[in-house]
């Protein structure tokens, strides 16, 4: 083999999964055909669950410092005028962190080449053919032949065309156009700062826009018609200004575009995200509506699910079906998105009907129920994850630590609580045991987590000996050379 993995796609799925593998010891080759990053704020939402995920591998201060100003507010679901309140969950971040997607992908990006991964740019792949033992994958230039491919190349995904996979779902059903812009001059209409997307919504002149401020004199701008009438080709500049002109006045004049490109509210699922040896994540497994601030989060959720999984399996130390296990957690998450986006797309119609605006109201009237916004913030956050455990603070002999800091190793965490639950021998080199004293977010006896931040036991959950077989294989039998883990 040439590499262990090889990833299609150095978008922040593609790089977050990068990240993973070559922190778990993974030779990881990742092919991108852009020779660089282009800047564009599109995917620039990320929301608390990924935040967490983030810092459990120590990336998020580096992703704060390249924020844009935010008001902290909430979440929106359907972009109605009520913001979700994350802080009802237990979390350290109950607002959505607005960063450009490009330096997302820097961010990222560094952080997996210090690892060891291996980005090579202006690289397409353009054949795959699978055996037995591994993947052939084909660039303009040479062959790579590596045990496993992950397909992170976006919607309109090289490899699942080259595969021939079906992408089941629905077309969609209006067009719109995303623009990253520099203003000369703005009125009054124009937002100063980002804040909740209610307030950052206006309809004009047959026109709905949102404009999002990003810094100093740049903005991103989403338009398109109320008559849902589509455009073709690349777009004009003249489309931009007349949309801002229709929306923001005369006063507010173009300085320039910096990208631009049209889009729809197809939603689209692979049927299944493994088939042999080549998986997909990110968009080139499912695509929704940008309602709600979901694709970038759902991307990297999924790398960060498949990453240890995929590194177990190439280590040789997976259970037969721990692979498998990706496509029956991360299949019924993006469906539950998909399923949500498009019950917004009805909602947040740039032309409702009477009927749309009666529903549109109650909504409203319902968003304003403690118990409903709990509801749609833990589903619009990803807080509402039922095997995620909160970012305890916690107290060991070396002092107050956090859980957050205890899984950036990327191996599995046997947390024990009251002192009495040792880790058996065998999987010392997969799993640290550490000692500590919880807070109240905690009440359990002892926790088991995955390196992806899940719980996978608790002592009412039968023997610790079968949680550690399903989910980091069988013990080694042979325990020379390995250290007892990280055990305090």
């Amino acid at each position: 083999m040439d590499t262990d993995v090889v990833i299609a796609g150095a978008g922040p799925a593609g790089l977050t999964l990068a990240h993973e593998l070559a922190l778990a010891g993974v030779r990881t080759v990742v092919f991108e055909p852009l020779t660089e990053r282009v800047e564009q704020t599109k995917g620039g939402t990320i929301q608390p669950r990924t935040a967490e995920l983030f810092e459990q591998r120590g990336l998020l201060d580096a992703l704060r410092a390249k924020a844009h100003e935010r008001a902290p507010v909430g979440g929106h679901f359907a972009t109605l005028p009520v913001p979700l309140d994350y802080s009802s969950w237990p979390t350290r971040h109950p607002y959505p962190l607005s960063v450009r997607q490009d330096l997302v992908e820097e961010v990222l990006e560094h952080a997996a080449l210090r690892r060891g991964a291996d980005l090579r740019r202006g690289r397409r792949v353009t054949g795959v053919q699978q055996d037995g033992d591994g993947v052939t994958v084909t660039t303009a230039d040479r062959n790579l032949r590596a045990r496993y491919l992950v397909a992170c190349d976006g919607a309109h995904s090289t490899v699942r065309k080259l595969l021939g996979l079906p992408f089941p779902g629905r077309p969609g059903t209006f067009q719109a156009v995303l623009a990253e812009i520099r203003l000369a001059a703005v009125s009054a209409l124009v937002p100063e700062r980002a804040g909740h997307i209610s307030e950052l919504t206006r309809h004009a002149n047959g026109y709905w826009s949102m404009l999002h401020p990003v810094g100093g004199d740049r903005y991103r701008l989403t338009f398109g018609r109320e008559d849902q009438s589509p455009g073709t080709g690349p777009v004009q500049e003249s489309e931009v200004v007349d949309a801002l002109t229709a929306v923001y006045g005369e006063d507010t004049r173009l300085a320039g575009i910096l990208t631009a490109s049209r889009w729809s509210d197809a939603t689209r699922q692979l049927e299944q995200y493994r088939h042999g040896r080549i998986l997909f994540a990110g968009d080139a497994a499912h695509i929704h509506p940008p309602l709600g601030g979901q694709g970038l989060n759902l991307g990297v959720q999924d790398a960060v699910n498949l990453g240890w999984k995929l590194a177990a399996a190439v280590h040789g130390w997976a259970s037969d079906d721990l692979l498998d296990t990706y496509q029956d957690e991360r299949h019924p998450a993006a469906a539950r998105v998909l399923h949500h986006t498009s019950a917004q797309r009805v909602l947040a119609a740039p032309k409702p009907s009477e009927d749309v605006l009666a529903l549109r109201d109650i909504f409203v009237d319902l968003l304003r129920l403690p118990d409903t916004n709990h509801y749609l913030a833990g589903m619009m956050s990803g807080l509402d994850s039922p095997d995620r455990v909160p970012d305890a603070d916690l107290l060991t002999a070396d002092g107050a630590t956090r859980l957050s800091a205890l899984l950036r190793t990327g191996r599995g965490l046997l947390l024990d609580l009251t002192g009495d639950h040792p880790l058996p021998p065998g999987w010392s080199g997969r799993v640290d045991r550490v000692q500590a004293k919880p807070d109240h977010h905690l009440t359990e006896a002892a926790l088991l987590i995955r390196p992806d931040g899940a719980r996978c036991w608790t002592p009412d959950g039968g023997p610790l000996d079968a949680a550690l077989t399903r989910w980091f294989g069988a013990p080694a039998s042979d325990q020379h050379g390995l250290t007892s883990g990280n055990t305090v």
